[in-house]
């Protein structure tokens, strides 16, 4: 690959290189494709589009008729993969390469029954490829899996990753020689019919769907080593949330919907192939400056997020600030990002020409928690400081405190704290709403809530039913311990309103009392407390 230099929104990229998009295509309007150090494992697509205010649907009951998004999608999420040759249990007995699965395929995963893990079959959602740094875990029986550090498999003490994160990320449970996985295992001694690892064990089959896991082979960890290079890597989603992978329980990988309107994966290619606009601003104020153009209200930050990371290279919003700015259009931005302090003084400005909303994403204040929801963005305090640098400018901040996680986040104690610490910053208002569970971010959530919160598992289902939202009681019950603990903390709708009209409605207002309702309760034990 040739060495690329490259300059895009006056900012330079050092040390880019110029990929093979081949696979990608057809992405309409493409300059190149670039990669960067600073940003392993990512390409950035710079496309020209053709349009940049995109309008929402006349059914929808968002607050706001207009959004821009200067790119697609994400950085915040971890990608999870193992080596292409790795055998995956199919729901017919027999064995199959990870890396020759289709969507569709019927495959085995396990699913929680009260305190037993059953085997169960469950389809395939999607599939993708990657490059990783790899590493060999080798089990005692001689089975050997070659997975990402980011990869977690199921041991005697819960999900856990294949190795720590690097110095200075924090910390995360990963194996050791201690570790004893799940499952099956593939080494000849296990006699579990599977025979040992890339021999007849594509060809036998073992019939295991309704069966309780139950560990007979010696799955110790013997060892775990860093190859020390990147390998292809390969990652499914599937219905359970987990699948089997070289006979031990494997957790997958979620897939994000929205990517595929680009024709892009939407497990790996949302995390790692990022669609950027390059031509965004110049798009906008043309279409601002057309005499058909009426200043609705412009949202931006309703598909993902705009001061992600590598906005600090591409530098889109400032433009798009001064586009909406000049043609006085009012506008809103929500945010996780505290790289939004860099444009403070254009936000300022643009405040004494049109109305501006500065929306800042967060609803949690135990940092291990959030990381654990949301792996890869900033941390609570980082927010918090957002908030308060926002509030100093004098752009009174709307909080989203969205989700609330039913017995997670929704006790008095946990949301008391959350609106306080909000209050403290400068928050000027608060929304808070229950999780929403759409097609494709369900799997994912249910998944995340099997490996870190099992028990919790049959009392979402129930609060959820076969819907994406919780029950009707339920969102009463939150809404008024919302609007309790807004008066406990002094927010008030005077000039709030103006910086909360814009931002994501939920059922009815926003969303209790320290008991669910009767027709919400799975258990109306106050669970809440013991996960604090």
């Amino acid at each position: 690959m040739a060495s690329n230099v490259c300059s895009t929104g006056g900012r330079r990229w050092e040390a880019q290189q110029a990929t093979d998009a081949g696979a990608l295509l057809p992405l309409r309007g493409l300059i190149r494709s670039v990669t960067t150090p600073e940003f392993a494992g990512v390409t950035f697509h710079e496309v020209l589009c053709k349009s940049a205010l995109n309008r929402v649907p006349g059914g929808s009951r968002m607050p706001f008729a207009w959004t821009v998004n200067p790119t697609r999608g994400c950085l915040h999420q971890c990608v999870y993969c193992l080596s292409p040759d790795t055998l995956v249990l199919m729901a017919d007995g027999r064995q199959k390469p990870i890396g020759e699965l289709d969507v569709g395929d019927r495959i085995v995963g396990t699913q929680l029954e009260g305190k037993r893990r059953r085997y169960v079959e469950t389809p395939v959602l999607a599939t993708w490829r990657t490059r990783k740094r790899a590493y060999r875990t080798t089990l005692r029986d001689g089975t050997e899996i070659v997975a990402s550090g980011d990869h977690r498999f199921l041991t005697a003490r819960g999900w856990t990753h294949v190795a720590p994160r690097a110095p200075g990320q924090g910390q995360r449970a990963y194996l050791t020689i201690n570790d004893s996985l799940m499952g099956l295992g593939l080494g000849s001694g296990s006699g579990n019919g599977l025979g040992p690892r890339g021999g007849p064990a594509i060809t036998r089959k073992l019939a295991i769907v309704g069966e309780v896991v139950k560990t007979s082979a010696d799955l110790g960890v013997a060892s775990v080593e860093d190859l020390g290079a990147e390998r292809r890597m390969v990652d499914i989603t599937t219905g359970t949330g987990d699948f089997i992978a070289n006979g031990v329980i494997s957790h997958n990988c979620f897939a994000r919907k929205t990517h595929e309107y680009l024709d892009l994966d939407s497990g790996a290619d949302f995390d790692t192939q990022i669609v950027v606009k390059a031509n965004v601003a110049e798009v906008l104020r043309a279409e601002l400056a057309k005499p058909s153009w009426k200043r609705e209200h412009v949202a931006l930050g309703t598909n993902s997020d705009p001061y992600m990371r590598a906005e600090g290279r591409y530098r889109l919003m400032p433009g798009i600030i001064e586009a909406l700015t000049a043609s006085r259009t009012p506008f809103s931005i929500l945010t996780k990002g505290p790289l939004l302090r860099r444009d403070l003084p254009l936000l300022q400005r643009a405040a004494e020409r049109v109305d501006v909303g500065v929306g800042i994403s967060l609803a949690f204040t135990d940092p291990e928690l959030q990381q654990r929801v949301e792996p890869g963005t900033p941390t609570p305090q980082a927010r918090l400081g957002l908030i308060r640098a926002v509030a100093d400018a004098g752009l009174r901040p709307t909080v989203m405190a969205m989700p609330i996680l039913p017995w997670l986040t929704d006790s008095e104690q946990h949301m008391n704290e959350l609106f306080g610490a909000i209050r403290e910053a400068g928050g000027a208002w608060v929304t808070a709403g229950p999780l929403h569970l759409r097609p494709g971010a369900r799997e994912w959530f249910m998944a995340w809530l099997a490996r870190e919160y099992p028990a919790l598992v049959p009392k979402y289902r129930a609060l959820f039913g076969r819907g994406s939202y919780t029950t009707g009681e339920y969102r009463d019950w939150l809404a008024d311990r919302v609007r309790r603990l807004r008066r406990r903390h002094g927010f008030v709708r005077d000039e709030a309103e103006r910086g909360a009209r814009w931002t994501l409605r939920t059922d009815p207002d926003a969303v209790g009392d320290p008991e669910l309702p009767a027709a919400a309760q799975v258990d109306p034990r106050p669970v809440q407390a013991s996960l604090f």
